[in-house]
C-alpha cells in the first residue's frame, strides 16, 4: 500500500458496464521527501505522476488516501475487471520517525 493526496476528481464519459457509476480520484502519490518536511500540503505535485484511483470509500479532496496498485487493485471485483488502483484506506494523521544513522 502506498498513500498519496487526492488532488481532484475523474469524470468519464464512457466506461465498461462493471465500472457504471463508479468514482474516480486523482492522487499525487508520497514520497520521502513529503514526510522528512513534515508538511501536508494541499494539492501539491511531486515528480511522480499522479494516477487515477477507484473510490469506493469516499475519499474527497485535500484527503489522505492509502491505494494499492495492480493485481490486487482488481481483487475486490468477481469478475476481476481492468483497473490499475483502488482506494484502500482513508488516513487520519501520518507519523514519520526516521531511522537514526548508526
Amino acid at each position: 500500500m502506498r498513500l498519496g493526496s487526492v488532488i481532484g476528481r475523474v469524470t468519464l464519459s464512457q466506461t465498461i458496464p462493471q465500472l457504471k457509476g463508479a468514482r474516480w480520484l486523482v492522487v499525487s502519490p508520497h514520497n520521502r521527501e513529503h514526510f522528512q518536511s513534515g508538511a501536508e500540503p494541499l494539492n501539491t505535485i511531486t515528480e511522480e505522476p499522479s494516477l487515477v484511483v477507484y473510490d469506493n470509500l469516499g475519499g474527497g479532496v485535500g484527503d489522505t488516501i492509502g491505494f494499492v496498485e495492480g493485481r490486487e487493485a482488481a481483487s475486490p471485483f468477481d469478475p476481476p475487471i481492468p483497473i490499475d488502483a483502488i482506494n484502500a484506506a482513508l488516513v487520519d494523521e501520518t507519523f514519520y520517525t526516521p531511522k537514526e544513522d548508526a
